[in-house]
């Protein structure tokens, strides 16, 4: 009797496993009533990880906004991971149809995730740029509790209290030579952290000359995720790490170090 007990719930975790998909890129359309369409892709270890894998979730520009999800696969992670750059974590890639995002929206997606997937839920990170860069800042502020670490670049922050910043590490980074968003709109976010002393767990740094798009290379590092990756919500204190940097000259090198010959992720997208 103990022994069919036992092939039973190995059976079930089995099973268990198997509904997981890993290695793969999964559209998921219209499964959230009234929220944004988003694309997950699986880690080719998630089958080994799962409970330990922590989550990534990339908010894209204004440029990549609309009704056709392969749009947001033009740059950012997704397009990282197929370019060769391994990222070991459960990634989340919503569209945004237009407007500013929505942080609740992007809360509803997470939540809906850590539903279907076994996640670390102690180790989820948020980053985008432009517009995604004011998402970040927002999903953010309004949510620290549940953001291990983010990574803002070329935006800024539409609440009215920020103070919720203040409470997970955050690095903001943009380029002195932005045309599209004046890096005048992060300074502001920093200005106001400093000037209510919350600002000990904030990196920031302008990098002289940069381009808008120059700073989209940041998706592609190793150094970037080791430096999320090295955050979580058990940290004592949440101290921010100081032992990455982010200079003009890795913007050069951004594409170094990858692993082209390692086969796309299945995509499936019914």
């Amino acid at each position: 009797m103990k022994r069919i007990i036992l092939i039973t719930a190995l059976l079930m975790v089995s099973v268990a496993r198997m509904s997981a998909q890993y290695d793969f890129l999964i559209a998921n359309r219209n499964v959230i009533p009234g929220g944004y369409d988003f694309w997950i892709y699986t880690p080719e270890d998630y089958y080994y990880t799962m409970e330990s894998t922590p989550v990534v979730i990339f908010l894209h520009g204004a440029s990549l906004c609309g009704r056709n999800l392969n749009k947001v696969r033009r740059y950012g992670p997704l397009d990282a991971i197929v370019k060769g750059r391994q990222i070991p974590a459960l990634v989340i890639v919503p569209q945004n149809p237009g407007g500013a995002w929505n942080p609740k929206k992007i809360n509803d997606i997470l939540e809906w995730t850590k539903k279907k997937y076994p996640v670390d839920s102690t180790r989820v990170y948020v980053l985008g740029m432009s517009l995604g860069g004011y998402g970040t800042m927002d999903f953010a502020g309004t949510y620290p509790e549940k953001v291990a670490a983010a990574m803002a670049l070329c935006g800024g922050c539409t609440l009215k209290n920020q103070d919720g910043l203040g409470q997970l590490p955050l690095w903001i980074l943009h380029g002195t030579a932005d045309r599209a968003i004046s890096v005048k709109q992060s300074q502001v976010v920093v200005s106001n952290l400093q000037n209510k002393g919350l600002d000990t767990r904030l990196r920031f740094d302008w990098l002289q000359g940069a381009s808008h798009g120059a700073l989209a290379r940041i998706f592609y590092m190793r150094k970037t995720y080791d430096w999320l990756f090295s955050h979580s919500l058990t940290d004592k204190g949440r101290p921010v790490s100081r032992w990455f940097s982010i200079t003009n000259a890795d913007l050069s090198k951004a594409y170094q170090d990858m692993s082209p010959e390692v086969p796309d992720p299945e995509v499936i997208d019914d």
